[in-house]
């Protein structure tokens, strides 16, 4: 069973449209090659994880134009699945977009390193579009189609497919499978090969066994706040030492940080950021897990909403000097546009996102009660604090 998904026809309108090359980064086994590699021929796909694809690109631009059989009249695409492994591949890229543009549109996919240009060098100013690619979602699940805005039209997702999304994850695979057996070892095979073959190939992080150990122990804490200081200790590092590792782990889409926002951006960056799994399934904790399940919507829609050029949304969360917090902010133009605090079944009214939304003045805050079941109402219709199940909220997202 192949899903459809909303980067299918997102990128098939990059190709269409833009002259740009594609980068299309996302976590190992988040469907980034099954996705690409039907935008190109059979000799338009080269992965540098087959041998002979690789020789091929070793060889130089040339080499790969005449292996895709590029002509002058006639236009072609070309997929790079996993060139981030090549060390030089920024340099051949360059040589063979530059020489090429006129005759061939570009992919490129990897699970890291993708976005190097946006941190520094303006080598490839210009010749990209950076598209991140998540897990399946609500949203993608009910409209796998990029939207003309950011909300949708609430609607309810078949309950087999709501149940199979939390139980199993976003990740095309176990999700497809819907097997607790198939879902276990898939990601005790992922968990394996990230430790094992990204961490070792992409960086020079030798002391594997002690990554891994990391990798279990950030399992249990997803949703919590990171102490570096407590994580170096139980791991037998120094904290800066500590702090890289989360750094490379995040480079390689394992999780991501939400940061506490303050108006003063110095001030934000002082302070513990929260830390979220990519996979939700791994959360053993119902409280966790689903926070973790909502962080996970929420950076992707931000993420996609970006990508796509519908403005710039970032991800946050609230703490104050009394304690009291909200779980997620998300900013458009670096403005405080919603708030969301989820819960697993309390439907009372939380007096802290009331109050943080009096005081930032936000358009819309939300408790969103994962337990609650799907209301056909327009979540972003509200202008006041109001409780909404998850499930709606998370229809209206990407």
């Amino acid at each position: 069973m192949v899903l459809p998904r909303l980067y299918d026809r997102l990128l098939r309108d990059q190709l269409a449209r833009h002259r740009q090359m594609a980068m299309v980064a996302g976590p190992r086994q988040v469907g980034k090659t099954t996705t690409c590699r039907a935008l190109a021929s059979e000799s338009g796909f080269l992965s540098w994880d087959n041998q002979d694809h690789r020789e091929v690109i070793l060889a130089g631009p040339r080499a790969v134009a005449e292996h895709v059989g590029v002509r002058a009249g006639a236009r072609h695409t070309v997929v790079f699945d996993e060139l981030h492994r090549y060390g030089r591949w920024k340099t051949f890229l360059k040589g063979f977009y530059d020489t090429y543009q006129e005759h061939v549109r570009v992919v490129v996919t990897g699970s890291s390193r993708l976005d190097v240009y946006r941190r520094g060098g303006d080598s490839m100013m210009g010749r990209y579009f950076l598209y991140r690619m998540h897990p399946l979602s609500v949203a993608e699940l009910l409209h796998p189609e990029p939207p003309e805005a950011e909300i949708r039209p609430p609607r309810r997702l078949a309950a087999p497919s709501y149940a199979a999304l939390w139980e199993h994850g976003g990740f095309p695979e176990p999700f497809v499978e819907r097997d607790a057996r198939f879902s276990r070892r898939w990601r005790t095979l992922r968990t394996h090969q990230l430790v094992r073959e990204d961490v070792r190939d992409l960086t020079r992080i030798r002391e594997l066994d002690q990554v891994e150990h990391l990798v279990n122990l950030l399992e249990e804490r997803s949703g919590t706040q990171l102490s570096y200081t407590s994580l170096a200790r139980e791991v037998r590092v120094s904290v800066d030492t500590m702090r890289r590792w989360i750094e490379c782990l995040v480079s390689l889409h394992h999780g991501f940080l939400v940061r506490p926002w303050f108006r003063n951006v110095a001030r934000s960056l002082r302070k513990e950021p929260k830390w979220y799994g990519s996979d939700w399934s791994r959360v053993a904790d119902p409280g966790r897990r689903t926070e973790t399940f909502a962080a996970c919507h929420l950076l992707k829609a931000v993420q996609g909403w970006t990508d796509l050029g519908l403005g710039t949304f970032q991800l946050a969360y609230l703490r104050d000097k009394e304690k009291r917090e909200v779980d997620f902010l998300v900013l458009r133009e670096k403005k405080p546009w919603f708030l969301v605090e989820v819960k697993a079944s309390e439907e009372r009214l939380a007096p802290e996102l009331a109050a943080f939304a009096r005081t930032l003045g936000v358009e819309h805050a939300f408790q969103a009660v994962h337990e609650a079941p799907f209301e056909d109402q327009d979540c972003f219709a509200l202008r006041e604090p109001a409780v909404v199940p998850l499930h709606t909220l998370l229809s209206q997202l990407l």
